[in-house]
Formats: structure tokens, sequence, C-alpha cells
């Protein structure tokens, strides 16, 4: 599919001085259908949104009544420094939490203008790519229209091919808080009549353990390459720095054991003085199926975490 780019985007000059958007009720059937969204935050908005001990997002949850999860703070969509949001819930329930998240995101920045003028701002959507043409339509009718009925501005990022097997794109709307809402409140109702976009549901909303390229070196780990010596295998190499290897084994090879008996994926370690290039630390290939490769890893990191605060400590 060509880019869409810079194929729809809403002038903010039009946006203004268009009459407010009509409303669009989806089906009641829809309506209390299970579905979900998710979007991307930066790092430090992800804590504001996380609040003390949790506490901004256990509101949420309570006042939408959607469930709201969080990437960890490494693992981020592939090609940005962005961490993933997902929320699940009917669709009144996710539209309420957005709404909460947003707003609360809009509040930190605490604009030095004090203009009359409400800010204009983004928020990138994750939208499978099999569900992209719903949302264009026929000739882009569809998402013209939603740029007219909503004022906000709505890009689609082209398909990103530098990451292997990533199936999403970045929809990004722009415009103030209720224009945003109203975008992503016809997004939404539209991606709720496609079948492809149900079946994203439970999918693994994290990307970390296949897609991205993420340097660890900060708690011991190194860089991590995806195999392709067959692109159909699922494995996936990382770096542990060498002292910190015998962690990962455990006494016996008893931890390295545990973590493969509970992921289900396989595990090798290369031999002392096989380094990952460049670096000093050795080559943990973890193989498997997708889940079991995120949960491998994260097992692994958690041992190399661990060991990493209490020299630091």
């Amino acid at each position: 599919m060509e880019s869409t780019e810079s194929s729809y985007v809403s002038s903010p000059e039009a946006a203004r001085n268009r009459s407010p958007p009509p409303s669009q009720s989806p089906s009641s059937e829809n309506l209390e259908k299970p579905t979900f969204i998710r979007f991307l935050v930066s790092n430090t908005a992800a804590g504001s949104v996380i609040g003390k001990g949790g506490s901004t997002i256990t509101e949420f949850q309570s006042k939408s009544g959607a469930r709201i999860q969080l990437s960890r703070n490494h693992e981020l969509f592939p090609g940005t420094s962005d961490r993933i949001v997902m929320v699940s819930g009917t669709i009144d329930e996710v539209l309420k939490a957005v709404e909460l998240v947003l707003a609360k995101l809009l509040n930190e920045l605490n604009t030095e203008d004090n203009d009359d003028v409400e800010p204009r701002t983004k928020v990138r959507l994750i939208v499978p790519n099999s569900s992209c043409g719903s949302i264009i339509g026929k000739g882009g009718a569809t998402i013209k229209s939603f740029i007219e009925d909503s004022q906000a501005g709505i890009k689609i990022s082209p398909q990103d091919n530098n990451f292997y097997g990533l199936n999403d794109r970045l929809v990004t709307v722009a415009g103030t808080l209720d224009e945003q809402m109203q975008a992503i409140d016809l997004i939404l109702s539209k991606l709720c009549e496609d079948p492809h976009y149900a079946q994203a549901m439970h999918a693994p909303f994290s990307y970390a353990a296949t897609y991205n390229s993420i340097s660890y070196a900060a708690n011991g780990a190194g860089r991590k390459f995806q195999n392709h010596k067959e692109d159909r295998s699922s494995s996936v190499t990382i770096g542990v720095s060498d002292e910190h290897v015998g962690l990962v084994l455990g006494r016996g090879g008893r931890n390295i054991m545990e973590i493969s008996q509970v992921s289900g994926a396989r595990i090798k370690i290369s031999d002392r003085g096989d380094f990952m290039s460049g670096t000093n630390d050795r080559k943990v290939t973890i193989t498997g199926s997708h889940r079991a490769i995120r949960q491998a890893e994260s097992m692994i990191m958690q041992k190399v975490a661990y060991a990493t605060e209490k020299v630091t400590n």
C-alpha cells in the first residue's frame, strides 16, 4: 500500500471554521463487545500516567471501568523511544480511559501561554496494517470524513519495513483534546467493525522481545539482534555481560533450566570468549514462540537487573 503519510492531513485553520461533528453511534452489539486501543507515550509521560505507587492508573481504571496496561520502560515501539499503552474494555470504557490519560498528559504540559486557545497536541495510535484499509476507505473517503467530522488532523504512517515481522502502523491524531477524542471515537468505532482488529486484541502488545534493537548496557546486558539465518524461525540473541552470565546459569545450571521450563523457550549461552561483536557480552540465544521468547528474556533481564541493583546500592 502506498504511503498515506501526507495524504490525509487536516488544516487547523479550516478545522476551526467547521461546524461541530455529527454524533455517530456504533451498533448496540459493538457497544458491549470488548475492544482495545493502543497508543504511544514517552517514558516521562508513562510515569505520570502510572502515578506514585500506581495510584493514577488505578484511579483511571476505577473511573473508566477499562483495563490500562503499559509496556515496561525498555519495551518500546520499534523505531521510536516511546512505550505502549493498551486500554481494553467496552468502547465507552476505552474512550473514557483514553480521555483521562490524554487529559492528564495535557495537564502535565503546563503550557506557559495563557491564551484562551486550547493547545493542539498529537497522539499516535497503533493500528494493525490489515485494519488500516477500513480507516482509509475507498479513495480515502472514510479518513477524509473522519477529518471533517472531528476537525482533527489524521495521518497514517507508511508500513515500516525496517523491522521484520512488524505488522502495525502508526495513526497520528492531532488537535485539541476534544478533536482528538472525536477522531479516536470515529476510528475505534470503525475498527470494531473489522474482524481482523478483534483478532489482534489477544496478541502480545509489547514488541521488545522480537523487533527492537535496544541497548541494555546500563543494566549489564548488551545489544540485541534478530537472527536472520531463517527469518521464519523465532530466535533472538541478546548480550549479557560476562560477569552476570553465572547468575543466568545458576548453580549447576539450575536458573537457566528453570527459565527454560517456565517460558517454554530453548536457551543457549555462548562459550567463554565468544562475545557479541564489539562488546564483552556473551551471546544468549533464545528460541521458541514469540510469547516464550518474551517471557524468557524478561526472566533473564530480571536476574541481571537484580545483580546490578545490588552492586549500585
